[in-house]
């Protein structure tokens, strides 16, 4: 059975015995999925509300966006073991056996992509959440703010689990561009999840 069709208290189960999937890397894009349905709880209740009115296209618009993200990041938590299996077989492989590296190298930059994607994907969560925010119903800030709360942790998280993998790759160069721009990216939409959470405290007065 595919882990998305769990139920939550099958996975919190799974991620909590020690078996070595799912781990980090599904918990982000876990986390990264909530934060998505959450933009898109916004919309829903704000669509079809006359003082929101001049809102409604740009939030249906940003509605297929989110949904498209979530679907991609909750397809992620299966892609994330899918990764991961390959990677451990690697490493089981005999030393003496001359393709270990080889493969090692390879399964790791496939392990580090997967994690990699999901941090793209939260970036672009924490964007539609800055859209969210600034459009949706003022009863519905929290929950703009809580997705972006929750997008930043799950793309450091995301952030972690691409670094676990890149520091092992042999090639370093290609691991530096992976770090590269991944550090960018969190970097830049840190400051922005945390914008979207600053702007939303101080339009409900806390």
């Amino acid at each position: 059975m595919n882990q998305i069709d769990l139920s939550l208290r099958e996975f919190s189960a799974a991620l909590a015995s020690k078996a070595p999937s799912p781990g980090g890397g599904g918990a982000s894009a876990l986390c990264g999925a909530l934060a998505a349905a959450l933009g898109s709880m916004v919309g829903a209740l704000t669509v079809g509300k006359k003082q929101y009115a001049a809102n409604e296209s740009a939030l249906l618009a940003l509605g297929e966006k989110a949904e498209q993200a979530r679907l991609e990041l909750l397809a992620l938590i299966d892609g994330d073991e899918a990764a991961f299996a390959p990677l451990a077989a690697a490493y089981a492989m005999s030393r003496d056996d001359p393709a270990r590296a080889e493969t090692i190298e390879r399964c790791l930059g496939l392990a580090a992509a997967v994690p990699a994607r999901i941090a793209e994907l939260c970036c672009e969560v924490i964007e539609l959440l800055e859209g969210y925010a600034a459009l949706g119903s003022h009863l519905l800030l929290s929950d703009a703010a809580t997705g972006a709360a929750l997008a930043k942790g799950a793309l450091k998280g995301a952030y972690i689990n691409t670094k676990v993998n890149t520091v092992l790759m042999k090639d370093r160069k290609r691991a530096e561009e992976i770090d590269t721009h991944m550090e960018e990216l969190l970097r830049s939409y840190s400051v922005r999840a945390d914008a979207v959470c600053d702007a939303v405290a101080a339009a409900l007065g806390f």
